[in-house]
């Protein structure tokens, strides 16, 4: 992950004029130090918004769920404003992400839905949200207006998830979970504006405990009995919304211990749930579905909510010089632009996810597909994996896959391998096993 900086301070950086800050773990952190002169050492800017590397380019990081969280340690009303800008973003992910679930459905999903509702689409509707083009109404779009370019067969679809029994018995549950989350997002914003710190901080609290309550609701059992993947997938990304929000108000109220806790946890539960749809996929439309999303949320949201541990577990080190100095960074013109890069817009014509889905289908049986998956979220599973191959390839001669190169692998390799050797004894006279191992160790 890179940090994008205002371009008089991105041309200081290369100049030599400041240099980037790392944390104690040698983890980058999003402001920079000036690097020589009087103030030599002080903290001299924040960062103005985050970059992921990937697919050979740099960009703009837009989370499914997870909100970059850049301005710790600045002047509270820097504080403040960042803070009410990553609760509106968190609000319009859970209302998109839930009204996706009206499309799923409950039970078996049709491919035309999964189309619908893909990471491509899920994407634009935030921003249509985001933009009020489309109006939240207890937590659900009018999908009608939102998809009427996506064709008549899929809107009596979205009529059909409407009328189930089982559904409206769901959509029940998200309508009250949604109601207590935006109210404490409002009680939230609210906090923000009062002067009595003692006063603030109970409100924070009380608002906390209200999104403990939507939090409930929203990982109720009832709602993950019985649903496909995709469903279960879109239920789960509001809960790990939830969690982001309950993070917030920990670090609202200096409690950066707490933050890293919640964060931790939720890191793990997201591998957790994720292992566990790809896991379950059993069509290759779910697999079209799965493919692009699960990347995303890798690489994407864990990415932000490790930076936003890093940052946490490093305020918590600075003494009180340098705390000053983090409060001195809240000049109008920055906090404008940091307010702005909280959610970067994102060019939809074509998403890095999809151009890296394609060329791996070229590679890959959809079964590496689907191990890859799970090797880029578990790494338990990857470790096992490459043991399994590395034991192989020194069986049988082929000196180029040691572990340690085996490690530096992606997991798309590693599954494709797996999967090379795995044919190859089932099938040891396949013509196309030769390929795959040309692919693979290329």
């Amino acid at each position: 992950m890179l940090y994008q900086f205002a371009p008089a301070i991105q041309a200081g950086i290369e100049a030599g004029k400041y240099v980037p800050v790392f944390s104690n773990a040698g983890v980058p952190l999003s402001m920079v130090r000036y690097a020589t002169g009087p103030h030599a050492g002080q903290f001299a800017a924040h960062a103005i918004g985050v970059a992921n590397q990937g697919a050979g380019m740099a960009l703009g990081m837009n989370p499914l769920t997870a909100v970059p969280q850049l301005a710790i340690g600045a002047g509270q009303m820097y504080q403040n404003q960042m803070t009410l800008g990553a609760i509106k973003s968190l609000s319009a992910s859970v209302a998109t992400l839930q009204a996706t679930t009206a499309v799923i459905g409950v039970g078996v999903v049709a491919t035309g839905a999964l189309v619908a509702v893909n990471l491509w689409q899920t994407i634009k509707l935030r921003q249509d949200v985001r933009k009020m083009r489309l109006e939240v109404q207890e937590g659900f779009l009018n999908l009608h207006e939102a998809l009427a370019d996506q064709g008549e067969e899929l809107l009596k679809h979205i009529d059909q998830v409407a009328e189930d029994v089982e559904f409206k018995n769901h959509r029940t549950i998200l309508v009250q979970a949604y109601g207590k989350f935006n109210k404490a997002l409002n009680r939230l914003q609210t906090a923000l504006t009062l002067k009595d710190f003692g006063r603030r901080n109970d409100e924070i609290t009380a608002a906390r405990n209200m999104l403990f309550d939507a939090l409930a609701d929203y990982d109720n059992n009832h709602l993950m009995e019985g649903i496909s993947p995709a469903a279960y997938l879109r239920r789960r990304e509001c809960v790990w919304a939830i969690e982001q929000a309950i993070a917030m108000t920990f670090q609202m109220q200096g409690e950066f211990s707490a933050v890293s806790d919640r964060l931790i946890s939720l890191d793990q539960t997201i591998r957790r749930d994720s292992v566990k749809v790809v896991t379950d996929i059993k069509e290759l439309e779910e697999l079209d579905f799965f493919f692009p999303e699960i990347h995303r949320i890798h690489d994407h949201d864990l990415a932000t909510i490790a930076a936003w541990q890093a940052h946490a577990d490093w305020y918590q080190t600075l003494d009180n010089k340098e705390l000053q100095q983090l409060s001195s960074l809240n000049t109008e013109k920055q906090m404008t632009a940091e307010i702005a890069a909280v959610e970067p817009e994102v060019e939809l014509t074509e998403l890095p996810e999809y151009v890296y889905y394609e060329k791996a289908q070229e590679q890959s049986h959809p079964a590496a597909l689907q191990d890859s998956l799970l090797y880029l979220m578990d790494t338990d599973k990857r470790t096992e994996s490459q043991d399994y191959i590395a034991e192989r390839a020194q069986l049988e001669g082929l000196s180029a896959l040691t572990l340690k190169n085996l490690q530096k692998a992606t997991p798309l390799t590693i599954a494709n391998l797996e999967y090379y050797f795995l044919v190859r004894d089932d099938s040891p006279e396949e013509e196309e096993e030769s390929e795959a191992l040309e692919v693979v160790s290329t």
